[in-house]
């Protein structure tokens, strides 16, 4: 019982002594006044208690016509820090320095915010780095490095919009997602217009069959098309599809919504009623139309954007969970039952009234099972809407892109000259 007594006794004594040894070295801890090296293998252990700073990265950019190559580049962007700032440049200057754009700045701003990668949206952003908004970002948004493209970002004098921003050695670039761009999707639609414009009396599927295998337009190959565009050969891979998803499905008794359409042209209409459709459940399912049945639907000269890229637009979207690439016209039951789908919704403002029609209703499954209902769309904005608009201001857009590619060559003459290639 005595040595049982001691070793009781030893153990406080003991136990004390490094509760007070604890307590002293935790005090020099707080105050920042531990001697270095001390044993303990901590180079600087008052750092050790601080949360580590966020690393917040800056892109910025125009945003028009906003593709999935746009939300590669922000994904990208994302991954080189914590934080994403992301600049949206004002209509103003684009039209200085670019030509008029398709889509205004409240409407690029709403797809910017949308995009699952972005964590905070500046608005007016300038087109070009200048000093005075390099500080700006530096000391009022903490940013800590400033994003581009590797491809040039080049103003009307030819020089580098980001300068700047290099000579400061905090600059980063990302790759350019090749295959897509705002010029490229706007010359996409030039041609389809004049495809279609004159070839009312020829067979109005050949123009969706290039579209589909990726071949150029024999009638504007040769340069009759003066946006210069080619049409689409992108062709996914099973990395890109799985960078762009969540990786997680509903849980067990999530309420899941369905949605669908060919969300051609993604744009801000598409982005509102996907917001919407979302507040109504735990998880977003979206139905993705294959090209065949939105040419057959739609017209010849439709989609604009192949299934595989608007798949990749919709996926980037924050509201969005899951996606069916190439989901049937009709609503099955079997498709309700396979997804658990708990409601089906749809937008007022469409290209189609399909979904009011008593007959051949895509939706009659669903509206017999109670589970169907119409959601006041928050912005009268479709896929004809974007396409008019640029049918209205072809000349101007064509000269935007005579434009940017005038300011692209003069750039890589002088980069060419500087290296004495």
């Amino acid at each position: 019982m005595v040595w049982e007594k001691e070793k009781i006794v030893g153990s406080c004594i003991v136990g004390g002594a490094a509760f007070a040894v604890g307590a002293s070295f935790l005090h020099l801890f707080l105050k920042g006044e531990l001697p270095l090296g001390l044993g303990l293998g901590l180079s600087c252990p008052w750092r050790i208690l601080r949360k580590r700073k966020p690393v917040r990265v800056y892109m910025d950019g125009c945003f028009d016509m906003m593709h999935y190559g746009h939300c590669n580049a922000l994904r990208q962007a994302r991954a080189l820090g914590d934080q994403l700032v992301v600049g949206v440049v004002s209509d103003e200057e684009i039209i200085a320095n670019k030509g008029p754009p398709v889509t205004p700045l409240h409407e690029r701003m709403t797809m910017v915010k949308a995009v699952k990668w972005v964590d905070e949206v500046i608005s007016d952003a300038p087109y070009a780095i200048t000093e005075d908004f390099m500080k700006k970002l530096f000391d009022e948004y903490q940013i800590d490095y400033i994003i581009h493209g590797d491809d040039p970002c080049v103003l009307p004098d030819g020089t580098d919009a980001y300068a700047l921003a290099k000579k400061a050695g905090r600059y980063k670039q990302i790759k350019r997602t090749e295959g897509v761009s705002s010029t490229d999707i706007v010359g996409r639609m030039l041609l389809c217009v004049r495809e279609r414009s004159i070839s009312d009396t020829h067979s109005r599927s050949s123009l969706q069959r290039q579209f589909s295998h990726g071949h150029s337009s024999p009638k504007f190959e040769d340069g009759a098309s003066s946006a210069g565009t080619r049409v689409s050969h992108f062709l996914p891979t099973s990395r890109r599809i799985v960078q762009f998803s969540n990786g997680k499905g509903p849980g067990p008794d999530a309420r899941i919504i369905y949605i669908d359409g060919a969300f051609d042209l993604f744009h801000a209409g598409h982005v509102e009623i996907l917001r919407r459709a979302r507040e109504l459940g735990d998880f977003l399912l979206v139905g993705i139309h294959n090209d065949q049945t939105v040419s057959a639907k739609r017209g010849a000269h439709r989609p604009i954007m192949n299934l595989h890229e608007r798949s990749l637009s919709v996926l980037a979207c924050r509201y969005v969970d899951e996606v069916i690439i190439g989901a049937p016209w009709e609503v099955s039951r079997d498709t309700i039952m396979t997804f658990d789908i708990s409601l089906v919704v749809h937008g007022t403002v469409a290209e189609s009234d399909d979904f009011q029609k008593e007959e051949d209703n895509p939706y009659s499954v669903p509206i017999s099972m109670g589970i169907f209902q119409v959601l006041d769309s928050p912005l009268d904005i479709t896929t004809s809407t974007i396409i008019r608009r640029i049918v209205a201001n072809h000349e101007a857009y064509q000269k935007r892109n005579a434009k940017k590619e005038a300011s692209e060559k003069k750039y890589y003459e002088q980069k060419s000259f500087v290296s004495g290639d």
